[in-house]
């Protein structure tokens, strides 16, 4: 039996459909990401699930439990925002232990605890520095901490790391999964960024306009994509309308094509000629706009020397892994 269990699900406001018959399933233990763009309904479902939005109809189910008639305090549910909400006039100990606080836990039992789970994301010497005085990774830990000590049976995480900087943000985030696997803690994050989705999760469910239009591990959604929505949200797909791809390929397709960048190869063997448009650079791999038969393309490849750069203007050959061609709706 799932652990979580969406069934269902439906949500308005003013009359306008947020989403509509949602159903989801995720295990006991699993860390699957909510991903999509702004508006899709992603952080409005997981506001439902922690109990902050009402629901106009559906279940759901926690460990066999229907949560929608239970008050949010009721329902054994850990909640990290965007903004990390601490109270400013108490210390890191102070706003990590409020919760325990509210659930009348034994002082000593409550110190404890919050040492525990301050040792657990790195801030056991910072229990008496205030916000203040932390920097906003810290903060974001301070959060997840508070979170973590009233022990959840489910952990919901609303954009998070969103407000950092590109450095934080990795290492919290791998500090987040870390953590999660360490105590075995059901966990849903909410993000529209593909990079924190497709690094994090055991699971993804890509939302668009109040549908999850695909759910799966993270392979499985880069590499197939059920729809053009999907194609052109994970990852950085070529996509082609069937008359160009059928010009491309030499031969008709009739629906659209999507070609993932790295699947096309430059060299000296291509059966393929190619006319090299411009690059971006982009860290370890170089980015190239490329036309090859009236069509025009992007081809990732590594950047292994700056000797290999092809400047704009150059032709060069070009070889499509046909393994990697996928048609879409």
């Amino acid at each position: 039996m799932s652990f979580v269990s969406v069934q269902n699900l439906h949500k308005r406001y003013a009359g306008s459909t947020v989403f509509d018959d949602i159903n989801c399933e995720i295990a006991q233990g699993e860390f699957v990401t909510l991903l999509g763009p702004s508006g899709c309904g992603k952080s409005t479902l997981l506001r439902c699930i922690a109990g902050l939005t009402p629901v106009d109809g559906g279940r759901i189910l926690l460990d066999g439990q229907d949560l929608v008639p239970i008050s949010p305090q009721k329902r054994g549910i850990g909640m990290v925002f965007q903004s990390y909400a601490l109270f400013p006039n108490m210390s890191v100990e102070q706003n990590v232990a409020f919760g325990l606080r509210m659930q009348k836990v034994p002082t000593e039992d409550s110190r404890q605890r919050v040492r525990e789970v301050l040792d657990l994301v790195e801030l056991g010497t910072f229990a008496s520095r205030y916000p203040h005085q932390l920097s906003g990774g810290q903060c974001q830990r301070v959060a997840l901490a508070r979170s973590l000590v009233t022990r959840p049976r489910l952990l919901l995480l609303d954009e998070p790391l969103s407000a950092l900087d590109a450095r934080i943000r990795k290492h919290l985030r791998e500090q987040i999964r870390a953590i999660q696997r360490e105590l075995g803690l059901t966990t849903l994050f909410v993000t529209h960024d593909q990079e924190e989705a497709l690094t994090m999760s055991d699971r993804i469910f890509l939302m668009n306009q109040g549908r999850i239009v695909q759910s799966g591990d993270a392979e499985t959604l880069y590499t197939a994509p059920v729809d053009v929505f999907a194609a052109g949200f994970i990852g950085n797909y070529n996509l082609l309308e069937a008359d160009a791809a059928s010009r491309l390929l030499q031969r008709p397709i009739n629906s659209r094509l999507a070609i993932r960048p790295e699947a096309i190869s430059l060299g000296s063997d291509g059966e393929l000629d190619a006319l090299i448009c411009g690059h971006s650079l982009l860290g370890n791999v170089i980015r190239y706009r490329v036309e090859v038969r009236g069509v025009a393309l992007v081809v990732d490849v590594l950047n292994r020397s700056a000797a290999d750069l092809h400047a704009a203007g150059k032709r060069v050959s070009l070889r499509i892994d046909p393994t990697a061609l996928r048609e879409v709706a």
